[in-house]
């Protein structure tokens, strides 16, 4: 008995003297990544051999060793300290094959956290906003993990189809069990989907964590370089120079991108820091780290625009003077506040209730579901399609159908139909689940049309007999991602067929401006009348004459009223519907050339969208063959 437990006891000794020699190891390679500023590396396991067997079958967590078996104990995941995180270099990516020899590193350090440090960077200056203030596109992602590693992706070549973005960029944007942390991330979500369609998912602004610890102190404000300085005592660079530079050059300056590697990388190290896990003080094995852990310390403000409490100083990123927070905390009065969400945008006053609007909000979801799946059956028995209840009941209501059965719902019918189906392999056979078929949503849908309505409604008839196959649900978001996708082909299908969108040729209306200019005379001398100074007066006078070609007659009331209500919208004559004249386009190729846009239409939704919940026998292809057996390649193609 002796003899075993001092086997025993050697054993566990030597168990402990192996971990603690694996932890020095690491701790070593730490030190030099920290030097030598490379990718971080990992702790590797440590593997214990049973060389011979042990007379006392000794267990380790219920897992018996058997001679030559091996057993792997994974050291913990230690979080590195958060000077060795910014030490590592950002690495830039600008195509998909940049991204898919990178993509293992950064998909190994999220198996471990699922979390990432984000931001985004766009042109600030005067010259890339457009006239009605919007501001510029996004032009640089920055995504930064626990280990410190950082990528860096130039959005500007995947901008306007010149290349796809990569599946599993876009696949782990959006995936809801991968946190994405940072000061104004759920807003760069929303830019990421107006600018390219990208569904950002699973955001946490870090300043709702900040609110939560009431041991914190912070003495700065909320803005992600005054959490750095005092929970991190790190001091971040937020000169104007640097924050309005040119974020589209290629390349970018070394400056330019340590600024933008530093916002991602101090973002996920803050929200460890606010978590309370850090470098001195690493979670146990049996604590865990993976999404559900960590998910539940963010429960309540996953996906949650940031809203400042009443009176809550916000400031700007990079302006933390005491003039300047003066002046915001008297902007405060009015209806607007700076927000330090991603620079220099403003936002609503919190104090006023105003509501920012999430993504897809604004479209009318369903309050129905779309599919009912009841079916239709031949005289015979023969399934002919789905239905929805409302349709399958007129036939009984009519008396030309019978009730076959009650769940699924089945109406026979009591006449022969026009048409039966190919095969029992048919799309219109199948039942169909109310859900996105994007990302699985099942609460709120909206009808999608694959082929927009602006061409579909060009067609002729034989193509839009039952084109339910291109009407998919989509909830809110992913159908306001889709939109962002289709305006991207549709200006692709204008500049290849001269189908311009809203300039002078695609207008069904113009505005006559010298109509309008009669009409705004005409309207000031009523209003206004003797009060207008004479030289003005007589030369509002002289427009109208000019109009009416009666440069002496005298104006009278009437003549005023007229002119005041002269319709200065005019018919283009040389106006043609931008959807009929890429229609036109493809109908000159006869029926081949009208599927090849339906079907350009069908595969640019499965590459752009990578819908997960599509229906059974849903194709690029659907009908095609059907067409050309039935009308030929020569149908004569009748536009309407």
């Amino acid at each position: 008995m002796a003899i075993r437990q001092s086997a025993l006891t050697a054993a566990v000794v030597t168990l402990l003297g192996a971990t603690l020699g694996g932890l020095l190891l690491w701790r070593q390679r730490a030190l030099r990544t920290k030097n030598s500023c490379p990718l971080p590396v990992e702790p590797e396991p440590m593997v214990l051999e049973c060389k011979k067997p042990v007379e006392s079958q000794i267990q380790f967590k219920q897992t018996q060793l058997s001679p030559g078996q091996s057993l792997v104990l994974p050291l913990p995941a230690v979080l590195p300290p958060v000077d060795q995180v910014l030490a590592v270099q950002p690495v830039m990516v600008s195509s998909e094959e940049e991204w898919e020899q990178l993509w293992p590193m950064l998909q190994k350090d999220l198996s471990v956290y699922p979390v990432l440090g984000l931001d985004c960077e766009w042109v600030k200056s005067q010259t890339k906003v457009s006239v009605k203030g919007k501001t510029s596109t996004v032009s640089l992602l920055q995504m930064a993990s626990y280990s410190g590693l950082c990528v860096l992706v130039r959005l500007q070549p995947f901008r306007g189809g010149q290349q796809h973005l990569p599946l599993t960029l876009k696949e782990v944007l959006s995936d809801p069990h991968i946190l994405k942390v940072g000061v104004g991330c759920y807003e760069d979500g929303k830019r990421l989907t107006r600018d390219y369609g990208l569904v950002l998912g699973c955001t946490v602004d870090l300043r709702y964590l900040a609110l939560r610890q009431r041991k914190v102190v912070l003495n700065n404000g909320l803005s992600l370089k005054s959490l750095a300085a005092d929970l991190l005592d790190v001091s971040l660079e937020k000169s104007l120079e640097l924050r309005c530079s040119d974020w589209e050059a290629d390349p970018l300056t070394l400056q330019q991108m340590t600024y933008a590697a530093r916002d991602a990388q101090v973002s996920i190290a803050l929200f460890f820091r606010l978590l309370g896990l850090h470098a001195d003080n690493t979670p146990s094995p049996d604590t865990g780290s993976g999404y559900s852990q960590l998910a539940n310390c963010c429960q309540g403000v996953v996906d949650t625009p940031f809203r400042g409490r009443g009176g809550e100083e916000c400031e700007d990123g990079g302006k933390s003077v005491d003039g300047e927070r003066k002046r915001r905390s008297r902007k405060l009065q009015q209806s607007v506040f700076e927000s330090p969400e991603s620079g220099d945008q403003q936002v609503p006053d919190p104090r006023r209730n105003n509501k920012r609007k999430p993504l897809g909000v604004g479209y009318s979801a369903r309050k129905s579901p779309l599919y009912d799946n009841c079916f239709l059956h031949a005289p015979d028995g023969q399934p002919l399609c789905t239905c929805d209840k409302k349709k399958a009941k007129w036939y009984l209501d009519k008396g030309i159908g019978v009730l076959q059965s009650e769940d699924p719902f089945i109406v026979r019918l009591l006449f022969e139909p026009s048409g039966r189906p190919d095969s029992q392999q048919d799309y219109y056979l199948t039942a169909k689940e109310n859900l996105c078929v994007v990302c699985g949503k099942n609460d709120s849908y909206i009808r999608k049309n694959i082929v927009p309505h602006e061409y579909r409604r060009h067609f002729p008839t034989e193509m839009k007999d039952h084109n339910s196959h291109d009407i998919l649900l989509l909830c809110t978001s992913c159908h306001a991602a889709s939109n962002v996708h289709d305006g991207f082909l549709k200006q692709q299908l204008a500049d290849e067929h001269a189908a311009p969108q809203g300039c002078e040729e695609g207008v069904r209306l113009l505005e006559d401006s010298d109509r309008r200019r009669v009409r705004s005379a005409a309207r000031a001398l009523l209003t206004a009348g003797e009060g207008l100074p004479g030289p003005r007066r007589d030369e509002l006078q002289e427009v109208i004459r000019s109009f009416f070609n009666d440069p002496d007659g005298e104006l009278t009331t009437d003549t005023l009223q007229s002119a005041a209500g002269l319709e200065t919208r005019i018919f283009n004559e040389s106006y043609v519907p931008h959807g009929l004249k890429v229609v036109q386009a493809h109908a000159k190729q006869g029926l081949k050339g009208l599927m090849g846009l339906e079907r350009h239409w069908r595969q640019h939704f499965l590459s752009t969208m990578t819908p997960r919940y599509l229906p059974p026998l849903w194709s690029v292809n659907h009908n095609h063959s059907k067409f050309l057996r039935k009308y030929g390649e020569d149908l004569l193609i009748q536009l309407n």
